[in-house]
């Protein structure tokens, strides 16, 4: 049993039915537009190929149990619960740098021949966690099945290499610390030993206990040293003090008389000049102070003279003058002289010598005495450097163990499944292409006809105008074929005369009985029809009706009330010389203006165009008239003027029993139509119902008549079967 929803589907599917039959050549286009433009395309684009790989991540990063090191430097871990270790992997094969260098090395180029970037890479490459597992599969499509290969086999290698990198970072880190703080440690222990060193050079210090023992015996020694060379030091003083009296002079002099006497530079200068000196002293006597050989002697003399003040001073290292006569003494005491020297000598040697025992008698006393203060400040030199040692010898071990770590550290991940290459391509897959073509081309084409429909706002069915109108459905007149009728083109605007046997006068014949049903309290005697717009074939509607009416048996009164646009004259040829407008100026009566249409119809036409049409209207000329009308005909027609074009329609309502309201789809719109309901209930009109002009297939879904049926069965009145399809010309 078909549901409520099953219903409003089917009623959805019958409302858009019309529409896409309506608009079927947009639709076409479109769909044959975008699927052959998918087929173009699809057949145009090179074949892509996709080339997989697969990738394990394990936990640990294999690290060496040889080393005493943390086995976690490493590790893959997340960062916070919800992290996935494999994803945050995903992310690190995806970094510029990897993918950087996989086009660089691969020379991978766009279309254009320019290097690929980074953002288009990223689009050819998907990398998918496999469920439950932890495999990654990377995957890279491209125009060359060897490339696509080849660039997921170098990124997977580049992404190990820097994994391999980054899982030895830590221990890399370590290293780069531990080599930084070795020389600092080592210069801890090298200043310690310094430190330790200079210590012991400042205070000089070897080994403080046997320096402390052999401390105590040098001060005994010191002491019997020091009282022996007090009685020598008082024998070399007496000596030295007689000696001086024997040769009356002091021991420096005594010491700078031995010296230049023993001087060969000294003593051969001396000759020199004492020669000279005699020569000069035997030239004088001869010759005079001005002679040549005296001043010659003379400058040899002052020469030689200032050569011994120079050697003597050079000798003694002093420029004090020494007379002449102590440059040379006897032997006697010359060694006189030689023995205060020794004395001297012996006596300055043993008082050094007692200064020195004495000096160093107090500084081995002094010694002594710091020695525990020594002792102290050494132990803890050394408590400084064992300490830098130990220190140096823990960090120069951890160091070693970290290069090991380092060096031996093979990743978290490894490849289990290398890239091949591909040998079907994955794009384009033609059906499916194909396929979807023909989807989206439906999709869009139902759309375009959707949206062109929304954008029309003209009413297109039957159900659309009674939706929105809300008056009675008297009758709908299907749209005739255009053919010449049987007097000629004029024919096909009155098909109820010219063509009895079609739709179109069947349905004017129920129209008219339909209309004999719209007043239940009275007999309906006259009516206005009119349309919302031009175009309607309200004119057409109205004298069809009326020869409907007259093949009934009814006395019928037909008035072009449309001084504006008539028609009515056209359409049954008759002349417009004197009608309606020369009635209501009482230049004509009605007896003598109507024209016989038919035997039971009568035709007023409009007569002269008057320009003030609506004042003729709403005259009591023209409610006469109608009264005069009413009492002579059973059946009085009017056709007036459109309702939203004038407001001449409006005047007549108020003076008949009723409009009729002619809607014809795909002319009027929905603006149009609102209007006129608007006006009609404004005014206060009374709306017999409406007829639905110029019926087709698409907008009476499919039509209420059987064109068939009345070409089969209809005959002419001579017997003959009637074919003829009327060519109906609207106003």
């Amino acid at each position: 049993m078909p549901t409520q929803q099953d219903d409003r589907d089917l009623i959805d599917f019958q409302q858009y039915w019309p529409i896409l039959k309506r608009r079927w050549p947009v639709t076409a286009t479109v769909i044959g537009s975008v699927f052959g433009l998918t087929a173009l395309v699809t057949f145009l684009q090179k074949p892509v190929y996709e080339s997989q790989a697969k990738l394990l991540f394990n936990k640990q990063s294999g690290v060496s149990s040889l080393t005493g090191l943390s086995s976690q430097v490493g590790e893959l871990s997340g960062l916070t619960n919800f992290s996935n270790p494999v994803d945050t992997e995903a992310e690190v094969i995806r970094s510029y740098p990897i993918i950087q260098k996989t086009i660089s090395t691969l020379k991978l180029k766009d279309s254009k021949g320019r290097p690929l970037s980074i953002e288009v890479f990223l689009k050819l490459l998907k990398l998918k966690t496999i469920r439950g597992t932890d495999v990654m599969q990377l995957s890279y499509r491209s125009t060359n099945p060897q490339e696509a290969a080849s660039v997921i086999n170098s990124l997977m290698s580049y992404y190990l290499e820097s994994n391999v990198r980054n899982n030895r970072a830590e221990a890399r880190s370590a290293r780069e610390f531990l080599n930084k703080q070795l020389p600092e440690v080592e210069k801890r222990v090298l200043k310690a030993e310094m430190s330790l060193r200079r210590f012991k050079e400042r205070n000089r210090v070897i080994a403080l206990e046997v320096e402390a023992k052999a401390g105590v015996e040098g001060l005994q020694t010191l002491g019997e040293q020091i009282t022996k060379a007090q009685a020598d030091l008082v024998d070399a003083n007496t000596r030295t003090r007689a000696l001086q009296s024997q040769i009356a002079l002091n021991t420096q002099q005594a010491v700078e008389l031995s010296t230049l006497s023993q001087s060969p530079g000294v003593q051969q200068v001396l000759t020199d000049y004492q020669k000279v000196q005699d020569e000069l002293a035997v030239v004088r006597t001869r010759f005079s102070d001005e002679h040549p050989m005296v001043i010659n002697l003379e400058q040899k003399e002052t020469a030689l003279r200032s050569q011994l003040e120079g050697r003597v001073a050079q000798t003694l290292g002093n420029s004090e003058f020494v007379p002449e006569q102590n440059l040379q003494i006897g032997e006697l005491k010359q060694t006189l002289t030689e023995d205060l020297v020794k004395s001297e000598v012996e006596r300055l040697a043993l008082a050094n010598r007692l200064a020195e025992l004495r000096q160093a008698y107090v500084l081995n006393r002094s010694r002594l005495d710091i020695l525990p203060r020594l002792e102290q400040q050494q132990l803890q030199l050394q408590r400084q450097l064992q300490v830098a040692r130990v220190t140096y010898e823990q960090l120069l071990k951890q160091l070693q163990e970290v290069e090991v770590l380092e060096n031996q550290n093979i990743g978290n991940a490894r490849v289990i499944s290398q890239a091949l290459i591909p040998d079907r391509a994955v794009s384009p897959i033609i059906p499916l292409n194909l396929a979807l073509g023909g989807v989206l081309g439906i999709v869009l084409g139902v759309g375009t006809a959707l949206m062109l429909e929304a954008i029309d706002n003209s009413l297109k069915t039957i159900e659309e105008v009674k939706g929105l109108l809300d008056y009675p459905l008297l009758g709908t007149i299907p749209l005739a074929e255009k053919a010449k009728g049987s007097d000629g083109e004029s024919g096909a605007e009155l098909p109820v005369l010219n063509s009895p046997y079609t739709p179109e006068s069947a349905a004017f014949e129920m129209l008219q009985a339909n209309l004999s049903f719209s007043i239940s309290d009275k007999m309906l005697k006259v009516i206005v029809v009119s349309s919302s717009v031009p175009g309607e074939g309200k004119s057409f509607v109205t004298a069809n009706l009326a020869v409907a009416a007259a093949q009934s048996g009814r006395r019928v009164l037909l008035i072009d009330a449309d001084m504006r646009r008539p028609r009515q004259h056209k359409i049954w040829e008759q002349s417009n010389l004197i009608g309606l407008s020369n009635i209501l100026v009482n230049q004509a009566e009605l007896a003598t203006t109507t024209k016989e249409a038919l035997m039971t119809l009568d035709l007023v036409t409009a007569g002269t165009i008057p320009p003030n049409a609506a004042a003729l209207l709403e005259s009591k000329r023209m409610a006469a008239l109608i009264q005069e009308a009413t009492n002579d005909y059973d059946f009085v027609i009017i056709d007036a003027p459109p309702l939203t074009a004038v407001a001449d329609a409006q005047i007549l309502g108020k003076l008949v029993d009723g409009i009729l309201l002619v809607v014809r789809p795909g002319v009027v719109d929905s603006g149009a139509a609102t209007a006129t309901k608007t006006l009609l209930a404004q005014s206060g009109q009374r709306v017999l119902g409406m007829v639905v002009n110029g019926i087709t297939a698409s907008s009476s879904y499919g039509g209420y008549y059987s064109k068939g049926y009345y070409h089969q069965n209809g005959h002419s009145k001579n017997g003959k079967v009637d074919v003829k399809t009327p060519k109906i010309k609207l106003s």
